[in-house]
């Protein structure tokens, strides 16, 4: 998929696409979520694992910078597993807000098409895809 970023995007961190800074943390003070996030906020795009994505993602967290990626991942293995089971990255994706699809529309279609034809495996997986369905800009099957 041709992104709209520049060239060397993959290098970069989302906090350094974004321009924006979260302030430093004690990890030792926070959840392992927030701790995670904020460390994965400064991590290179290039080096994110798909647990990376998923959490990323699943806190709608650089997803703009993080789709592509994850579509990457889907079109290689569907069911690209982060930690918990086969699929937990497609399921994040699949729960993103309404919001982010009506704004991206090219990364819509990109997960409709891989989906497309694949119900039945999918809900085999216990994944559901309903909610994209209902959120995403063309709203339907």
């Amino acid at each position: 998929m041709k992104t709209e970023f520049e060239n060397d995007w993959r290098t970069k961190s989302i906090e350094s696409l974004e321009q924006t800074f979260w302030p430093d943390i004690r990890y030792d003070e926070e959840s392992y979520l927030v701790g995670t996030c904020h460390k994965l906020r400064k991590k290179p795009l290039q080096e994110f694992k798909t647990e990376d994505l998923r959490i990323m993602i699943g806190q709608d967290i650089g997803t703009k910078y993080l789709m592509p990626l994850a579509i990457e991942k889907l079109t290689a293995d569907l069911f690209a597993e982060g930690d918990f089971y086969p699929g937990d990255l497609l399921k994040m994706v699949l729960h993103i807000d309404k919001k982010f699809w009506l704004d991206n529309p090219a990364f819509w279609d990109s997960i409709a098409n891989l989906i497309s034809g694949r119900q039945e495996e999918i809900e085999s997986h216990g994944i559901s895809t309903d909610l994209f369905y209902t959120v995403g800009p063309k709203s339907s099957r």
